[in-house]
């Protein structure tokens, strides 16, 4: 039961990183985005990354249904990884520079920053309370502070940039 919750919410996690990886899917890149222990794909697309992480939570319900207990813990793991990993190259992917002429686009791409950051620390909080060690918290403690400086950084660009579009 509780792992059928589990895989639930992996499955809409990975829903909504296709919807955001659906735009850069095709992108090619020079070379390949990730190490081989977190991906054994090396292509330069993010729809590869994409198509693995599928495949990763595909061998992971195999081994739920299986009750391969070994491989369980290791598969969900990757998973996540997977997972963030991506996510974190998506948000880092250098927008288009057609988009980044009028201040109005600019306002937009920068509330579009706004939520991915505010996504990332409620996904940290979450995190937080599932750690087990001080030094994991610790850990996430500090990335949750990284986050909300940048957060407050996007937020004082939307500020200019709001009062740029009033002008």
């Amino acid at each position: 039961m509780k792992s059928s919750i589990l895989l639930q919410q992996l499955d809409a996690r990975l829903e909504q990183l296709a919807h955001s990886v659906a735009p850069l899917a095709e992108r090619r890149t020079r070379r390949a985005r990730f190490d081989q222990q977190l991906f054994h794909c090396q292509g330069q697309r993010l729809g590869d990354y994409l198509q693995e992480i599928r495949d990763t939570l595909a061998q992971l319900k195999q081994c739920v249904a299986a009750q391969h207990a070994e491989q369980l813990a290791w598969l969900a793991e990757r998973v996540v990884l997977q997972m963030g990993a991506l996510q974190r190259e998506v948000a880092n992917q250098p927008v288009s520079r057609a988009t980044a002429n009028s201040p109005q686009q600019k306002l937009a791409q920068h509330r579009e920053f706004e939520r991915r950051l505010l996504a990332m620390i409620a996904e940290r909080e979450q995190q937080l309370g599932q750690q087990e060690t001080l030094l994991q918290q610790q850990a996430i403690q500090r990335e949750i502070v990284a986050l909300e400086g940048r957060l407050q950084r996007c937020r004082a660009a939307l500020k200019l940039i709001e009062m740029a579009c009033l002008s």
